[in-house]
């Protein structure tokens, strides 16, 4: 009787911690409580042909932009099976795969695609084929250190830094994980020689990408609405510099690589964003940060939408004057930039 009585206690004690955590989750983490204001770019309008997301965005140099479409993630809506598409920026020209970061080496440009099978982690690395607007499969790269890869960075033709969302990879130890509050995510470096953890104490490390001196990476610590900006050291383990707040729940990063600036595509609600209500759908909003690398950077919202023209964005970038806008799993918008 003694031993259930304790038993009963330590479920209750439980409910009331999960409880207490959920509701800091609800208001503080997920910004349930943000009033958004309209604040749009001129002459924005939808990509033809991206009907099902563009949940991350990479441009080459020469303006064209890859397109990652048709997500499925578990426990946000999915709507089609669309594999991916790229988009010149110079000519409207569309067709081709998905991707999360490129490098070029000696003129050729490699694709890393983070991929999840059956719920698991694998990068697979492709070659892009210019005159073909094709992809040759190179290899498929798995390894227990990359056990929830959300993005990864490129820097080398068969090396990058990844991102792990979630520490545990039980389905209910991933959902209870946000609630505990628990910095456990992580930085992992892979190189066919090296595989280690090179940072850590992220509550959800998302979006990462890199400087364009190739010095600094940067990491959006999604739940608490920072920018996490980490030194490379010469054996690949990273030295935290600082954290900058945005006020948003930010995903993907892509870096200018003329200025260095960051534009960052995010959740202005993360409550809406998880449970999608269509009559009530979340917003969009777009984030700059100029000169991360200063004691005073400067964080500008550059566009923000309440979901009546695009819902839930997840990255944005910029080339020619122009702003792409991408979505988790809705449509892709492209805006005149007021520079």
């Amino acid at each position: 009787m003694c031993k259930l009585a304790v038993l009963s206690l330590s479920v209750a004690a439980l409910a009331v911690l999960i409880g207490e955590r959920f509701c800091l989750l609800h208001r503080h983490v997920s910004l349930s409580y943000r009033e958004l204001t309209q604040n749009y770019l001129p002459n924005c309008h939808h990509i033809e042909g991206i009907e099902y997301g563009a949940e991350d965005i990479t441009v080459l140099e020469n303006g064209l932009a890859f397109l990652s479409t048709g997500l499925k993630y578990p426990g946000l809506p999915s709507y089609s099976d669309d594999p991916g598409n790229t988009l010149n920026l110079l000519d409207s020209k569309m067709k081709i795969k998905c991707i999360n970061s490129s490098h070029t080496t000696d003129g050729a440009v490699y694709l890393f695609v983070v991929n999840h099978p059956q719920g698991k982690s694998q990068v697979e690395i492709f070659r892009f084929i210019e005159d073909e607007n094709a992809l040759q499969y190179i290899k498929t790269i798995k390894h227990e250190l990359l056990h929830n890869v959300n993005d990864i960075v490129a820097v080398g033709t068969e090396s990058f830094y990844a991102t792990n969302d979630h520490y545990f990879t039980n389905g209910i130890l991933k959902f209870v994980e946000p609630f505990l509050s628990l910095p456990w995510c992580d930085v992992v470096y892979y190189s066919p020689q090296t595989v280690q953890v090179v940072a850590g104490g992220f509550l959800l490390a998302n979006g990462i990408n890199i400087s364009p001196d190739r010095r600094h990476l940067y990491v959006a610590d999604i739940l608490k609405h920072k920018i996490v900006v980490l030194e490379i050291q010469k054996n690949t383990v990273l030295s935290h510099v600082k954290e900058v707040d945005v006020g948003s729940l930010c995903d993907n990063i892509e870096v200018d690589r003329e200025s260095g600036d960051l534009w960052l595509g995010c959740h202005p609600n993360g409550l809406k964003c998880v449970f999608h209500d269509p009559n009530d759908p979340p917003g969009s909003e777009v984030i700059r940060i100029e000169n991360i690398l200063s004691e005073k950077p400067r964080v500008t919202q550059v566009y923000s939408d309440d979901g009546s023209v695009i819902v839930a964005s997840s990255v944005a970038t910029q080339y020619g004057g122009k702003l792409l806008i991408g979505t988790v799993y809705q449509k892709a918008l492209i805006c005149d930039l007021k520079l």
